[in-house]
């Protein structure tokens, strides 16, 4: 069933008892898991809306992925530590620890083939592992700023990477040489009155074809701490890249934090900010969003279902929300 954009409802919405920030699906779609600014992970149980908490970071958690066989789920945090986990169980605790990266792992994706997974943060080092055991396989250095965010290729062949300043650079995974950069300095801004570098990419996405190629986060940062700026989405195309469309959600302020591709090429954002929580949807064709859908609270991420219908967003009122991009049942 194709997603319906112009139906889009909250369908579910689970309370906790700490702002929720990074979330994913497994890939059976059987659970959602969120971090909480307390430090744990709560894995909420679609069917039920069960919470369970997994706690052994000593800080935010950042990112989620997961083996081919939806087995073990691996977590990457503020603590600069990944654990593995086992997704399902009464009370899952860690398989492996490894010390990762020296401060914040900001970001983190597991590969197409699900061998590898790749970790940027704050230490300004790309580090890729094996997924199945944990070793370290390659460390690719050559960024300026802290790594905001990371993306594989849909072939594998290639990793992204967007950082604070607004480069975004590709990377050869086979020889860890640097291919090209994107410029996406539009999502940076330095504020001299105030000392900050500010914005930076937040989102990745390419086309399952592999032919478009998105990058979000903010700029307009007129008063950074502020948080008075506007959400943009630059969109390139892949082989010449050709910036074809800068995406504004006007007038509504805050950022960008993820990017998904839906199956028919649809772009969907979601964004958050002083104005609120809203699902945004764009098209390559428009500069104007397509479609937006305001959600009851300040959205800090989200993530699709495997069956393209379900988006779960995690919100700063300790709610976790599950939307429906279809009709409602009568």
């Amino acid at each position: 069933m194709p997603a319906e954009p112009q139906q889009t409802h909250v369908a579910s919405q689970w309370p906790v008892e700490s702002p929720l920030l990074a979330c994913r699906f497994d890939p059976a779609g059987r659970f959602i898991f969120a971090s909480c600014e307390d430090n744990s992970i709560q894995r909420f149980d679609l069917a039920t809306g069960k919470p369970l908490a997994l706690k052994a970071h000593e800080s935010w958690v950042n990112g989620f992925g997961f083996t081919p066989d939806g087995q073990t789920m691996v977590s990457g945090g503020c603590d600069g530590r990944l654990i593995w986990w086992p997704v399902a169980g009464d009370a899952p605790v860690p398989i492996r620890t490894v010390e990762a990266h020296q401060g914040w792992i900001r970001a983190l994706a597991v590969s197409p083939d699900g061998k590898l997974v790749a970790t940027g943060g704050n230490d300004k080092v790309l580090r890729l592992w094996n997924l199945a055991d944990g070793t370290l396989v390659r460390e690719f250095p050559g960024h300026e700023s802290h790594i905001y965010s990371v993306l594989f290729h849909p072939t594998g062949q290639f990793l992204l990477t967007g950082e604070l300043k607004g480069h975004v650079r590709q990377w050869d995974v086979a020889t860890g040489a640097a291919v090209r950069t994107f410029d996406a300095k539009a999502l940076w801004s330095y504020n001299g009155g105030q000392g900050v570098d500010f914005g930076g990419v937040r989102a990745l996405a390419i086309s399952a074809d592999g032919q478009q190629f998105a990058c979000g986060g903010l700029h307009n940062a007129s008063n950074p701490l502020g948080a008075v700026h506007d959400p943009l989405v630059m969109l390139f195309e892949w082989e010449s890249q050709k910036l074809v469309q800068s995406l504004i959600a006007e007038p509504l302020k805050g950022a960008v934090w993820r990017l998904i591709f839906l199956p028919d090429g649809t772009l969907l954002g979601a964004s958050g900010g002083s104005t609120g929580g809203h699902l945004v949807f764009w098209n390559a064709s428009q500069n104007k969003d397509i479609h937006r859908f305001q959600l009851p609270n300040i959205v800090r991420d989200l993530d699709l279902h495997p069956d393209g219908i379900q988006v779960a967003t995690t919100h700063h009122d300790k709610h976790l929300r599950i939307s429906r991009m279809a009709s409602k049942p009568a």
